[in-house]
């Protein structure tokens, strides 16, 4: 076999690889709940987040996954869903959480960045009396960027 054939099923088998990690990631996160002592899902998963106590929050009962928003944005119509979101209705704020399974930040980080404004955008639009936040937890390395 020669070596670009090679080299386009090793690539395939990679990005495979890549997808259907993402995808158990996802999933697992799905599944998570904390509610003080009460705790629910993968409990190494449930470490990490504790470590990161401003995302704590987001996997609260009060917090929504897999929420589907649609509006106009730039002048296009946009269908979403965000992994989570949790509206703070005393304090007047919405916070938005993506989950991101790649190991190297940098190769996709613009089209993210892009992403996370156009979830700002929308939950505007829902929301426009509320600050929005919105941030993205990096599952490789448990790290959060706020956008």
């Amino acid at each position: 076999m020669s070596t670009q054939l090679n080299d386009i099923i090793h690539d395939i088998e990679r990005q495979k690889y890549a997808t259907d990690n993402g995808t158990r990631m996802h999933n697992a996160l799905r599944q998570i709940k904390l509610d003080g002592a009460n705790q629910i899902g993968d409990a190494e998963i449930i470490a990490h987040i504790q470590y990161l106590p401003d995302l704590v929050p987001l996997f609260s009962p009060a917090a929504r996954t897999e929420v589907p928003v649609a509006g106009i944005v730039r002048g296009k119509f946009v269908s979403r869903r965000f992994d989570r979101m949790l509206v703070d209705g005393a304090g007047r704020h919405v916070y938005i959480l993506d989950y991101k399974t790649d190991t190297d930040k940098t190769i996709f980080h613009d089209k993210y960045i892009a992403q996370l404004h156009e979830y700002i955008e929308l939950a505007r639009q829902i929301y426009p009396d509320y600050k929005i936040s919105a941030m993205i937890l990096w599952t490789h390395d448990w790290t959060v960027e706020r956008v």
